[in-house]
């Protein structure tokens, strides 16, 4: 259940190729949407702006929780598809938290996958170790250079990952979500954000299968 650069003609494409080495693609929860995927007891919903109008920009944005606590929980927000030894992928979203240089926090991640599914996990990726700041919005970021391995994997996942040490101060919230890849040829790479939900029944005829590999 994907929104992608060739996309479904339903879905609004958000996703743009600038050169013939580069396609980019930017997402702002402004369609309703929430997360491709999951893992963990991560939890998460469409935020509209309101009182204490958390938002970036525009009036939307991601407001994320994790129940119950335990594990190390992650949200997919974006998955590229289609890459190649080589490439490389920059990509950054803004992130707020209530506790000053404490849990919880967030931070930005990525696994290697495959692209025939969003749920497939092919190995960490890593990411940067800055954690989402105090009552202030942070930009978050971090560049991958991307390698197939032995497995032959060719998709990386972005993850929103959350650390919580108790139930009352357990949430986050995410917005402006940019992707940018970088490579020698990047006609076959696809940057899927989550689709708005009136565009799940259209998807699920074609959704991906389960999950190909569990986390260790």
């Amino acid at each position: 259940m994907l929104r992608t650069l060739c996309g479904v003609a339903a879905l609004a494409v958000t996703a743009t190729v600038a050169s013939a080495g580069t396609v980019s693609g930017t997402y702002g929860w402004e369609d309703g949407g929430t997360v491709l995927g999951s893992f963990g007891n991560f939890n998460s919903s469409n935020y509209t702006a309101g009182d204490p109008g958390l938002v970036y920009s525009g009036n939307r944005s991601l407001f994320v929780f994790e129940e119950p606590i335990g594990s190390t929980p992650q949200g997919y927000v974006a998955f590229i598809t289609g890459l190649s030894d080589g490439d490389v992928i920059d990509a950054s979203f803004f992130a707020w938290d209530d506790t000053p240089g404490d849990s919880p926090s967030l931070r930005i991640w990525g696994h290697y996958a495959m692209s025939d599914d969003v749920n497939s996990y092919e190995g960490s990726a890593g990411g940067n170790n800055t954690f989402s700041g105090e009552n202030v919005w942070t930009e978050l970021s971090h560049s991958w250079t991307f390698s197939t391995n032995e497995d032959g994997r060719d998709a990386l996942v972005i993850e929103v990952r959350i650390y919580s040490d108790d139930e009352t101060t357990n949430f986050g919230y995410v917005d402006d979500l940019s992707v940018t890849v970088t490579g020698a040829d990047v006609s076959g790479v696809e940057i899927n954000f989550a689709p708005a939900p009136g565009a799940l029944a259209l998807l699920a005829a074609g959704g991906f299968a389960g999950s190909r590999r569990r986390r260790a």
